[in-house]
């Protein structure tokens, strides 16, 4: 079946599903053509994208009735992601196409945009995000998905308080991370310790960048090229085990980061 018949039938088995309010389409399939707003502008889908999927639900949702559909793949249980704000969902494979299905509980989505709207939010770990994800990254799904379903909650814009909190939040973590490299790492030659620091503080600063911005985040795939750090890969490329070589390879980075973010 073609993309348009395709998106439909498994948005309909999904809003099916008991407890379920909404589904909505979400990563690059649901910004369009590359280029084309989203939250990732210039990173439309190619032809062999995944399709992202969120099923909205109020209550109780269980992942049983999801496995009862025979989609072959792996269906988490609830928190089987971690928990927090990300709880989970689903890797499948349906008519030879890649489906991810995320679980969103409308009760902790309405939380996180009431929380954002006053300019509070917690950071939770994640596997594959370096810095962890803001708990406002089910408010900017809210923003950027499209609902093909029922009815979802969408913020109006992005909070102003939201926009003041957020960058001074990313940028302590960013010091703070770099701070502690210097210091700890860099004098006993670890080289894959302050690579590390210098790859999570570069993500914790793109953050703070498009927080200031006002502009949505949904996931780390080109949060650096959004954030005009990708020049960061260069200090990487440069590092060796030397002493002087990693404390100056940390001054810089910082020196960078913190002109990314003036005051």
């Amino acid at each position: 079946m073609n993309d348009d018949a395709f998106l439909a039938h498994v948005a309909d088995r999904l809003a099916a599903l008991p407890a379920v309010q909404a589904v909505a389409l979400g990563g690059s399939r649901a910004q369009g053509a590359p280029g084309q707003g989203g939250d990732d502008p210039g990173g439309g889908p190619r032809p062999d994208s995944d399709w992202d999927l969120a099923v909205y639900y109020r209550g109780t949702f269980d992942p049983d009735t999801l496995r009862a559909l025979g989609w072959p793949g792996e269906v988490s249980d609830l928190g089987g992601w971690g928990g927090g704000v990300f709880n989970g969902g689903a890797w499948l494979t349906i008519d030879g196409r890649r489906v991810d299905v995320h679980y969103r509980d409308l009760d902790v989505v309405e939380h996180e945009l009431a929380e954002a709207r006053a300019g509070r939010f917690h950071i939770e770990p994640l596997m594959f995000h370096l810095a962890g994800i803001p708990s406002y990254l089910v408010v900017a799904e809210l923003a950027v998905n499209r609902v093909l379903h029922g009815q979802a909650p969408r913020p109006d814009g992005y909070p102003e308080a939201l926009r003041r909190t957020a960058p001074e939040v990313w940028r302590g973590r960013a010091d703070t991370t770099l701070h502690y490299a210097k210091h700890n790492n860099a004098p006993r030659g670890g080289l894959t310790e302050v690579a590390g620091a210098i790859a999570i503080a570069a993500m914790q600063t793109a953050h703070a960048v498009l927080a200031a911005r006002g502009t949505w985040v949904t996931n780390e795939k080109r949060l650096l090229e959004r954030a005009g750090l990708r020049d960061v890969d260069a200090v990487l490329a440069r590092l060796d085990t030397a002493t002087d070589t990693l404390v100056k390879a940390v001054d810089d980075v910082t020196a960078r980061f913190r002109a990314a973010l003036p005051d």
